[in-house]
């Protein structure tokens, strides 16, 4: 080391030990610093700062819709392959245990050959295939999880197989290229039949890896171990001289080359990509025959199917809203069987729900059943049946298609489209949902909150339907009127940290427009709290004349001095 570099490492080794006790000061009088200044620190830091209600009540929402234990499993494994985009989408949608066990009993029924036997065909053929599959495809993952497992959970056994397991020698057939070269294993499955796919599907799979673990491929020279070997594995053309075998790599699905039928080949590879799409698709839905009256446009043959719908909006986060829809169905319009002594019949309901641009993003289907002993079926023939389905969406603008059918009566079928605009409930803006006028509304056991038809929070609320879009619902003398409405988005009072709106109820005759109820209440009485209140009110309609009448509820805030107003129409009779 030279005497300089010497001199100037032992300076800086002496300015260091003069520097430290002047850090060690300046460092003792940041802790104390620090010391003073950690309760503000803790406000600013987002993992200690305290969560506002509406920051508690969204984070409760997401944690809920979070899948774990069998659910995860259900969904991630059990019905990997055979769960469509809509249901796969309302599943994650669900909020609580109780709803997915409902939906999983649902969608294993919905694919029941016999939906009146105890035993589900079709669930435990599912359960069979993928244990066959877990024992003869896996492959360092579980059977299921390989292409071959995919295609035998979701089609079955093929109706024959050609195999190659040692790959080896193989002579290619004309439409390929003809000549002689060696492959990897391969299988060939074929299927007479696919429902929804065609006749005679041939489906391919390579194992490339030789590691058992077969792919599958719409590429048939995938399968030449000499495809990239110079002057091996000729095909007839090349052997012939009429084509080099730097031909075969023009792009394309298939590096197939020329051959006596590469022109036709071309023509159909549209036909094997479209192929290879529905093969990846899950198995089409059950009540097939009513989505062709939607997609399809298919004409009704029979006399109609009459039925009411009816759909309200209530916000569920930021960006997301449950969407109600209710139908109505008279009994007198289903018709019954009757058997031992019991009169049965059923309506098979096929809805979806898609964007202004068709992009399908819900879809249900459910058999409802209406039993009733013989002797009282002329009695229930003048009452109506209900079917409630919440759908969850983002705010935005849809078409619901509904079809409905009479099963004892396979002729006679119903349909009903409708545009709705599912409204965005700014953070800033005052709003409400939906004024739900409903015949039944309780409050429901803790269990039960936000499960089951008809449930919205811990409120079970039965709306009336109206004949039609224009017409205002109907009550009888002898009943409540019952409504229900939440508010949303009110302002909170930094000094109290609590809301302040005045709340108004208002029964007005339609033909004088004159209030025969005007009363007032205090938004502190019902969540002092709280930015998000509910409102619940039932009232005899004893003391109301036969006509026609109007609920009208205002809400006006003084915090944030907004006012909004919702009202609805309604007749006595």
């Amino acid at each position: 080391m030279s005497k300089g570099r010497a001199s100037a490492i032992f300076a800086i080794a002496i300015g260091a030990f003069l520097f430290l006790p002047s850090v060690r000061a300046q460092q003792a009088d940041s802790q104390a610093s620090t010391d003073s200044q950690s309760q503000t620190q803790d406000q600013q830091d987002p993992l200690k700062r305290q969560l506002s209600d509406k920051e508690k009540f969204k984070q409760q929402k997401e944690l809920k819709q979070e899948l774990h234990g069998i659910y995860k499993k259900w969904v991630d494994e059990d019905v990997h392959w055979i769960i469509t985009d809509q249901e796969l989408k309302a599943f994650k949608s669900l909020s609580n245990d109780e709803e997915r066990d409902s939906f999983i009993e649902a969608f294993w029924q919905r694919r029941n050959p016999n939906p009146d036997s105890p035993e589900n065909e079709f669930r435990e053929e599912h359960y069979r295939r993928i244990a066959y599959a877990n024992e003869h495809y896996a492959a360092g993952k579980p059977g299921w999880k390989t292409d071959r497992g995919h295609m035998y959970i979701a089609f079955g056994p093929p109706d024959s197989t050609d195999s190659h397991p040692s790959g080896g020698m193989y002579d290619r057939p004309i439409e390929e290229g003809g000549g002689q070269t060696s492959t990897y294993p391969f299988e060939v499955w074929h299927y007479r039949y696919l429902e929804g796919i065609g006749e005679n599907i041939d489906i391919e799979f390579v194992d490339t890896c030789m590691c058992g673990d077969y792919h599958m491929t719409i590429d048939r020279s995938e399968k030449d171990a000499l495809l990239h070997v110079p002057g091996a594995g000729a095909t007839l053309y090349e052997q012939m001289g009429m084509a080099k075998q730097a031909d075969r790599f023009k792009g394309g699905l298939e590096n197939l080359g020329t051959g006596p039928m590469s022109s036709q080949q071309q023509s159909k590879e549209f036909d094997r990509l479209e192929q290879y799409a529905k093969l990846q698709a899950p198995p089409p839905v059950k009540f097939k025959d009513l989505e062709a009256f939607i997609t399809d446009h298919k004409l009704l043959t029979g006399p109609i199917f009459p039925f009411e719908v009816r759909t309200d909006y209530v916000r569920v986060t930021d960006d997301t809203v449950l969407v109600p829809i209710t139908l109505q169905i008279k009994n007198r319009d289903i018709t019954f069987q009757t058997k031992e002594g019991v009169s049965k019949g059923v309506v098979n309901i096929f809805g979806r729900v898609s964007t202004i641009t068709d992009h399908v993003v819900y879809t249900f289907e459910e058999p409802v059943e209406v039993t009733q002993p013989q002797e009282l079926l002329a009695k229930t023939l003048e009452t109506s049946n209900l079917y409630w389905k919440a759908v969850p969406l983002r705010p935005g603008r849809y078409r619901v298609d509904i079809v409905i059918k009479d099963v004892n009566n396979p002729d006679h079928v119903g349909t009903w489209a409708q545009g709705i605009t599912v409204p965005k409930f700014d953070d800033d803006k005052l709003s409400a949902s939906s004024l739900i006028l409903a015949d039944k509304m309780e409050r429901v056991p803790s269990k039960e909150i936000g499960t089951g038809n008809f449930i919205i929070s811990n409120t079970f609320i039965r709306p009336r339907v109206a004949a039609g879009p224009m017409d205002p619902v109907i009550f009888h003398r002898d009943q409540k009127l019952n409504f229900w409405m939440q508010v949303y988005n009110l302002g909170i009072d930094e000094k109290s940290k609590q809301n302040s709106a005045t709340i108004t109820y208002q029964i007005i005759d339609v033909a004088s427009n004159k209030a025969l109820l005007d009363t007032q209440e205090d938004s502190r009485k019902l969540s002092a709290n709280s930015d998000q209140l509910t409102v619940e009110k039932s009232l005899p309609l004893t003391s109301l004349q036969p006509g026609k009448y109007m609920v009208k509820v205002l809400v006006n805030d003084s915090v944030s001095r907004q006012e909004i107003a919702q009202s609805v129409p309604f007749t006595v009779d």
